[in-house]
């Protein structure tokens, strides 16, 4: 790695968003009662149970690359990274139980990603987080405008980490990845594509149901989530060698509105 600095920055970043993470959360009346339809209330439910397991896990794998990366600083950002994704996975909890809908104890999704991460080393895996991230977080922004305010309230919560936790991702993957050469940059870029259209169309067809109760098609959230990933394996593979985005919001604890989506990669 060319330098420490990046992830510095990301260390300062995750450690001071908490305070906008509780400012987020304090707009939530969490005793609202949920007054969405059955039908509705049950498809979101199953939804939340997946991602309530998708984001629960210790990051013990993740981590231990991490430290094999030899990167102080790196294995600082990821460990405060892996945090925020644990809390994602009690704010899922929470909603469910808004929603009267108990956790799953699994599910194939999560064991096959789980099962196919774990096989990999440090870039394939941060890799495939960033498919799974990117392609999401189009859901996320619908829930984020979900009819019921609880459910609104976590989207929120979530879209304002995600879109950082992307940027994060494409730091440690440009400043890898763009020393390949062009032919081997081609390849990942064949192979990396295919494996997100196929996480896109799993998405769409196991949440479908949940994204129309929150006013979307699911049709979009598959183009807007791969348009996404592609700008963002844009910025990985073609972009000036060094190059790094860093937090789009360097002071969480201070600012006022949350980024709009587009700042997500510039």
């Amino acid at each position: 790695m060319e330098s420490t600095a990046p992830f510095t920055a990301w260390v300062d970043y995750f450690t001071r968003n908490g305070v906008r993470q509780e400012r987020i959360e304090a707009t939530v009346d969490w005793n609202a009662p949920c007054t969405l339809p059955p039908d509705a209330r049950a498809a979101i439910a199953r939804s939340l149970q997946r991602f309530e397991l998708g984001e629960s896990g210790e990051g013990t794998h993740l981590l231990g690359l991490a430290e094999r990366a030899g990167d102080p600083a790196y294995v600082d950002a990821v460990r405060l990274l892996i945090a925020e994704e644990q809390r994602h996975s009690a704010l899922f909890g929470r909603g469910l139980r808004h929603l009267m809908a108990p956790s799953l104890p699994g599910h194939w999704t999560d064991r096959s990603f789980t099962l196919l991460r774990r096989s990999l080393g440090l870039d394939t895996e941060i890799a495939l987080f960033l498919v799974a991230e990117t392609v999401a977080l189009d859901w996320f922004e619908a829930l984020a405008a979900s009819p019921d305010p609880v459910l609104a309230g976590i989207g929120r919560r979530i879209v304002a980490d995600e879109r950082e936790h992307i940027r994060f991702q494409i730091d440690r993957l440009h400043l890898d990845l763009r020393r390949r050469s062009a032919v081997a940059r081609l390849g990942i870029a064949v192979v990396w594509s295919t494996v997100a259209v196929g996480a896109a169309t799993v998405l769409v067809v196991g949440h479908a149901e949940a994204m129309r109760a929150c006013g979307s098609r699911p049709a979009a959230v598959w183009t807007r989530g791969l348009h996404t990933f592609a700008r963002s394996a844009r910025t990985v593979l073609t972009g000036p060698v060094g190059r790094v985005l860093g937090p789009s919001v360097v002071r969480p604890d201070l600012v006022g509105p949350l980024p709009r989506i587009d700042t997500v990669v510039r």
